[in-house]
């Protein structure tokens, strides 16, 4: 069987950070999801191209039109990747991924080993989990609710019946997912870092391994050049070391990489793990045990890159205010990650106290919380806590429609906060807000998650009927919960439910 290297990337949930993740002096939480990007690499049996020449075909089987032929023309100043002329569409993504990744492989393998190893084909197949698009037409087409139940049902790697410029996508962070899984595996396969780079580490960048370092940064590049800027990154970060604390690195380190033509000799220096300029911090974060994030797509859709370039302008035209909105909204957003981390040292310290406590909240409404009389000082501290967390989220999202209404941008919309502020108000749910640039894309909500509970107690099942009752907006669940894994991975092919059946199409 031919060599194969299958590497998946999680999606992502800025959780808190919204706007000011695209400040370095600001930090976010970023939640990593349990929905993936993979991205399967095998060697051909054949080598089609002319005059000796290598070709890589790259397929994402969940769309029209969507199988692209590059001729890979190696050489003494770095790697030639050029579509064929008989690609239905191009890709911008997959395109740039390809020549800047083999571009650096040759720099750091040198040209003669990159052809060695590339002495057959490639055969690319990428694709992602159902969530990463709307399965509202699969749903309807099937006669199904809306409901989490239903989307378990569906088979995986759905074929969206589009093409890729005309899906709905649900804002899980595709696109750098995708990148971050593309460029891992052909590291990997390529031989330009070592095979155990994606070995299981403590999250975060610090504890990572060199390779995982130089695959991060390598997606960060690839990534801001397909989109023609240097955004905040906190999306590739997610996708390459899971949750974290997001600390955005400073923009000069990519700019002079960020056009048609760069000198393939100044990628491994720019991009090496020990260069200082990759300033940016992905600490180390996870929720705390048995709280689950829930997540809900909202059938109305917003212009990020238009949101985000009103709030710069109003923030740019009103700095003292706007300095002080978001010296305020970045103290909520630390306080957040503090307490949510501090729960999750109570329930290692209390585990016995903080189930109990878990299970007695999860039948409760917020208002309810702090009023029982008899509770011990450690399950006293701990349902404090928690309701720290709910007020703490509250005072973001309050925070953040106030940017929104000085800005002139929906960031969460009026329609929007009648939905949130229902579903906070459900027993058992801790908070919620609008992810990252907010906008009528979707929501999200943390709410209590006890073992040995009865399906029909769980307070995300008194939620999916908030969600399928809701009349003032087409509310569809997503499958994502957070991932405990730590970024991207690499898999077997065979262990991946579909995966196999869906590469061999």
């Amino acid at each position: 069987m031919a060599p194969t290297t299958v590497v998946s990337a999680p999606g992502k949930v800025l959780v808190a950070g919204g706007y000011l993740v695209l400040d370095p002096a600001y930090s976010g939480v970023v939640v990593s999801t349990s929905s993936r990007f993979y991205t399967v690499v095998q060697d051909s049996e054949t080598t089609d191209g002319q005059d000796g020449s290598v070709r890589i075909r790259v397929r994402s089987p969940q769309f029209v039109n969507a199988i692209w032929t590059y001729e890979v023309v190696p050489g003494e100043s770095g790697v030639k990747v050029e579509p064929v002329s008989d690609n239905l569409s191009k890709n911008k993504f997959v395109h740039l991924a390809l020549e800047r990744t083999l571009t650096l492989a040759s720099q750091l393998r040198g040209s003669k080993a990159l052809q060695e190893r590339l002495s057959h084909d490639l055969a690319i197949t990428i694709v992602g989990d159902n969530d990463f698009y709307s399965q509202r037409a699969q749903l309807t087409s099937r006669n199904l609710p809306p409901t989490l139940a239903s989307l378990t049902s569906l088979p995986a790697f759905l074929h969206t019946a589009v093409p890729i410029s005309d899906v709905h996508k649900t804002g899980l962070g595709s696109s750098a997912a995708l990148i971050t899984s593309l460029v891992s595996a052909l590291l990997l396969h390529l031989n330009v870092i070592p095979s155990d780079s994606f070995a299981a580490n403590q999250g975060g960048s610090e504890s990572a391994s060199e390779g995982r370092k130089l695959a991060h940064n390598l997606a960060q590049y690839v990534h801001c050049l397909a989109q023609g800027k240097v955004g905040s990154g906190f999306d590739v970060s997610a996708a390459v070391f899971g949750s974290q604390l997001y600390t955005k690195f400073e923009p000069e380190v990519l700019k002079p990489l960020m056009s048609d033509q760069v000198a393939p000799e100044t990628l491994p220096k720019a991009l090496e793990p020990s260069n200082p300029a990759w300033n940016f911090k992905a600490l180390p974060f996870h929720l705390p045990p048995n709280i689950r994030l829930m997540l809900a797509d909202v059938d109305a859709g917003s212009d990020t890159p238009s949101l985000v370039g009103k709030v710069l302008k109003w923030r740019q035209e009103n700095n003292e205010k706007a300095k002080l909105l978001w010296d305020t909204i970045d103290s909520l957003n630390q306080n957040l990650s503090k307490i949510l981390l501090s729960l999750s040292e109570s329930a290692v310290q209390h585990p016995k106290e903080y189930q109990k406590m878990i299970k007695y909240l999860s039948t409760l409404q917020s208002v309810q919380w702090l009023s029982h009389p008899a509770l011990s000082a450690e399950e006293q501290t701990i349902v404090e806590a928690f309701a720290q967390v709910r007020q703490t989220a509250q005072s973001i999202r309050d925070n953040m429609r106030e940017m929104g209404n000085l800005s002139g941008v929906p960031i969460e919309p009026p329609e929007q906060t009648s939905l949130l502020d229902a579903c906070v108000s459900v027993a058992g749910v801790i908070g919620g807000g609008v992810p990252g640039a907010g906008g009528y894309d979707a929501i999200w909500l943390l709410v209590f998650d006890p073992i040995e509970c009865p399906q029909e107690e769980l307070p995300s099942t008194r939620i999916q009927v908030v969600w399928q009752s809701w009349k003032g907006l087409d509310v569809s669940p997503l499958l994502a919960s957070e991932s405990k894994e730590k970024g991207a991975r690499v898999e077997e092919l065979n262990a991946i439910p579909g995966l196999k059946e869906v590469v061999a199409q």
